[in-house]
Formats: C-alpha cells, sequence, structure tokens
C-alpha cells in the first residue's frame, strides 16, 4: 500500500468500511489517524443518522450511551483550522468530512476533533444543480453585504438611535453598491464538470461543498454505509439498534 495515501478500517456490526484519508488534508488526517491508532473510537457509535443524507460518528460520549442520551456534543478539548482543498474534494457520495460547529460560534469553520461524517446523498439533476448554483450566488451576496454592514456597526446604531432614516438609507444604497462591484470582481459559484458528473450519477450533498472539511473517501463498504443510513431511527437521529465501530490503521 503507498504510505502516502493511509487507509483506515472502520469495522462495524454492519459490516466493514474502508476509508483512504488525503494527504492534502494533513491536519485531519494526522489528528483522524492518531486517534484511530489510540482507540478513541473503539466502542463509539455512529449516533447521528440520517436517510439519503449522512451517517455521522466519532462523539466519546457515545460509548455505551443509553438509549435517550444527548449525543453529539463530545469530543477532545481542541478543533482543527478548517483545511478546503475546493473544488479538488467536494461532498460526493462516500466522502468522509469533519463535522463542526455552527458558523455563528465558529466562523472559522473549525472541525471538531473527533467528529466526522460519511455522506449518502442523492442524486440532482442537472436542473436542480443550476438552481442550487443560483441560490449559493444569492447567499453570497448577502454574506458580503452583511460582512460591509458589520465593519459599520457601531454607525448604524447610532443612525439607529438617532432616527436617521435618511443616513441609514444613504448607507444601505452604499453597501449594496459596493457588494455589487465585489461580486462583479469575482467569479460567481458554479459546479464543474467533474461535480457535475459525480452528483448526478453518484449522488451526494452539494450544498455542503466549501462549508465544512473533506479530508478522506470510502474505498469498500458503501454498500455498509447504505444500509446504515436507512436504519430506523429516534427523533434525535439516532439509530433505534446501535451500531457499534472500532477502527483499525492499515499499514
Amino acid at each position: 500500500m503507498d504510505s502516502t495515501t493511509p487507509q483506515v478500517r472502520i469495522t462495524t456490526n454492519y459490516g466493514d468500511i474502508i476509508v483512504r484519508l488525503y494527504d492534502e488534508t494533513p491536519e485531519h488526517r494526522d489528528n483522524f489517524l492518531k486517534l484511530a491508532r489510540d482507540g478513541y473510537y473503539d466502542s463509539t457509535l455512529f449516533h447521528r443518522v440520517i436517510k439519503d443524507f449522512m451517517i455521522q460518528g466519532g462523539d466519546p460520549d457515545s460509548k455505551g450511551a443509553p438509549a435517550g442520551k444527548r449525543l453529539g456534543t463530545g469530543g477532545p478539548e481542541y478543533t482543527i483550522p478548517a483545511e478546503f482543498v475546493y473544488p479538488k474534494y467536494y461532498h460526493k457520495r462516500g466522502v468522509l468530512s469533519a463535522a463542526r460547529q455552527a458558523d455563528q460560534v465558529n466562523p472559522e469553520r473549525r472541525s471538531s476533533g473527533s467528529q466526522f461524517y460519511i455522506v449518502w446523498g442523492k442524486r440532482y439533476s442537472e436542473d436542480e444543480l443550476k438552481q442550487l448554483a443560483s441560490q449559493l450566488n444569492g447567499q453570497r451576496g448577502q454574506q458580503i453585504f452583511n460582512g460591509l454592514a458589520s465593519q459599520h456597526r457601531d454607525s448604524i446604531q447610532a443612525m439607529y438611535k438617532a432616527g436617521d432614516q435618511k443616513g441609514l438609507m444613504a448607507l444601505q444604497q452604499r453597501l449594496a453598491a459596493e457588494t455589487e462591484k465585489l461580486l462583479k470582481e469575482t467569479p460567481g459559484f458554479s459546479f464543474t464538470p467533474e461535480q457535475v458528473k459525480d452528483y448526478t450519477t453518484v449522488g451526494g450533498t452539494p450544498f455542503l461543498d466549501n462549508q465544512y472539511t473533506v479530508f478522506g473517501e470510502v474505498v469498500e463498504g458503501l454498500d455498509v454505509i447504505e444500509k446504515i443510513q436507512s436504519m430506523s431511527t429516534d427523533s434525535a437521529d439516532r439509530p433505534k439498534e446501535d451500531v457499534v465501530m472500532t477502527m483499525t490503521v492499515l499499514e
């Protein structure tokens, strides 16, 4: 086996999954390998499963967790800097990605120290992908505008307090013009031909692209993932029958 493409076997009571880790995401790769070698993941669960979306694991609190226990917040006392390698790596079916906290509390999109998910997703039509790209471009404009507005937060608050509607309107128009200028200076979002091919034939979750770090992919065991993602779950998306894992680094 090529030492530059480390692989890990995830053994479950539904079968084995083998994932290959990417060298282009070295911090995620090395962290995942260390935890796997240390037995950190052994006896943990795939604690969050959503049909036609993904299966998530890596919470140490899931070891021996009784039914109904709240899961999904456990992990080591560190996070990992985002390592987006986009558009080379994206959320096609079978990729391994790092879970993380939401943008509101994690604007740098740093990854959880241990929790991960494996994508299942769905197949999209080309029209659906075009519509999604249009939506993402609209969100990009809103994000730029919000970023500009945050730079003027104090002025905006002062004008609100003073009831200066004319000043607020003038600032809004200026920020809108700046947003349009920045949008024209940077290329709009579009899916690559490779993405279109994979999302229309293999499937995936394209709306997660460039939002969560993709750091590996399944090379064996997609049938196992299909079984797990189809399981019956409770109101917290935990499978009603525990899916327990152990990990072995293939060296």
